[in-house]
């Protein structure tokens, strides 16, 4: 649908503009009316872009801010405050101008007659499709301050496993970069001037300091060119990754990888069983929730088994049985939630088994930490061994030509 830019005045007469996308000019007064606007202008936004709606991307909403928002919101409900009064006073009290803005367009919604979840779709870039699936139940079954709270656990627990994750390879990325950088400076500018030396003494320089002679004057003259092929390689990765046979593959080999590919298991069956649980316990249906948690794995590989799976409990059969057949799910997973559907106690058994793989991942990046830094070490160890050798082999040569 396209966008269109809109200028309107509140009940206080204040000008307001921004950007809203729908199908026509029609369906953006409603909604402007609906948002207690009175429309001024309205016109569509040239190839679906607005200064406007630029400025506003630039801003970002942290996960924090969100999370912050959703108690803040879910403690206000609980101590009997209406979802109006919540919502303004919350607008008061943020302060990133792109999420006050944003509270105070879903505040007007929500008066202009649309429910809290439909107001919070309308910004699907900052609210999920899990959170607005979860507000959704807890409008419908009355608990929305106990579904928000339950949210905030979740988003919680996500962004601490996303954060251990980033710790965990923060070291090591930073020493190949380090190491990188002084690799080439060797490279292109200390091994030239040996060469130069080794030259006017009419030494006979080995294959690897030719080698690395060559290379260091390649990187000086064509550097333009390797930054523009790494560019290129990369947007060209990026576009694959964005076709379907294409994330497959590259999904399929992540979880294949020695030492990372458990991580990348355990982690996304970690957030299957996790979200799954949290969907169940706030009342939103199976097969919705099975749809939301097929986004939320972020592996297609896995992806699919929660479709057949999905498929499965639409034909009335048990989940247990379609992850079985697919072998992707450790046996243990499978097992204990077979157990929790005869039980009739699915949601805790997920809860169990996302805080079994918790507990496990932070062993997997103990091992991955362990491994990988003395991995690199060596190779950084070999490379600057190799680059050495190039200098001193020469060396000793000048210097036996020197004693004679």
């Amino acid at each position: 649908m396209p966008n269109y830019n809109y200028k309107a005045r509140d009940n206080s007469g204040k000008l307001v503009k921004g950007v809203i996308e729908a199908a026509s000019k029609d369906e953006v007064a409603e909604k402007l009316k609906r948002m207690g606007y009175a429309p001024i202008d309205i016109a569509e936004a040239l190839m679906g872009v607005s200064l406007e709606k630029l400025s506003k991307g630039l801003r970002r909403i942290s996960t924090e801010e969100i999370v912050m928002f959703d108690l803040q919101l879910a403690n206000m409900l609980n101590s009997g405050l209406s979802i109006m009064s919540s919502l303004d006073t919350l607008k008061k009290q943020v302060e990133n101008r792109k999420l006050k803005e944003i509270i105070d367009n879903v505040a007007r919604s929500v008066e202009g007659g649309l429910s809290l979840s439909q107001s919070f779709a309308q910004y699907p870039g900052v609210f999920s499709r899990l959170f607005i699936s979860m507000v959704a139940a807890g409008e419908a079954s009355g608990n929305l301050d106990q579904v928000l709270n339950r949210y905030a656990e979740f988003a919680e627990a996500q962004e601490d496993l996303r954060q251990k994750i980033r710790a965990a390879l923060f070291y090591p990325a930073i020493l190949i970069v380090a190491a990188t950088l002084v690799i080439v400076f060797i490279v292109t500018f200390v091994i030239p001037k040996f060469v130069e030396i080794f030259q006017r003494a009419g030494i006979a320089m080995p294959a690897a300091t030719i080698l690395l002679y060559h290379l260091g004057n390649f990187i000086k003259q064509f550097w333009y060119l390797m930054i523009l092929a790494i560019g290129l390689i990369g947007v060209g990765f990026k576009a694959y990754i964005k076709t379907t046979a294409g994330r497959i593959k590259i999904d399929r080999l992540s979880l294949k990888l020695p030492v990372i590919g458990p991580l990348v298991r355990k982690t996304c069956i970690s957030r299957f069983a996790r979200t799954l649980s949290t969907l169940i316990a706030s009342g939103v249906p199976i097969l919705q929730s099975l749809d939301i948690v097929r986004d939320v794995v972020d592996n297609e590989v896995l992806g699919q088994v929660i479709y057949q799976m999905r498929m499965a409990a639409e034909k009335g059969e048990k989940l247990s049985e379609s992850l079985k057949v697919s072998a992707e799910f450790p046996p243990d997973t499978v097992q204990m939630i077979s157990v929790g559907e005869e039980s009739g106690n699915l949601e805790g058994m997920l809860n169990k088994i996302s805080d079994f793989y918790d507990r496990a991942i932070n062993y997997s990046i103990k091992k991955i930490t362990t491994v990988l830094e003395p991995v690199f070490l060596v190779i950084m160890g070999a490379i600057v061994a190799f680059i050495m050798a190039s200098m001193l082999l020469p060396m000793f040569d000048m210097i036996k030509l020197l004693r004679r």
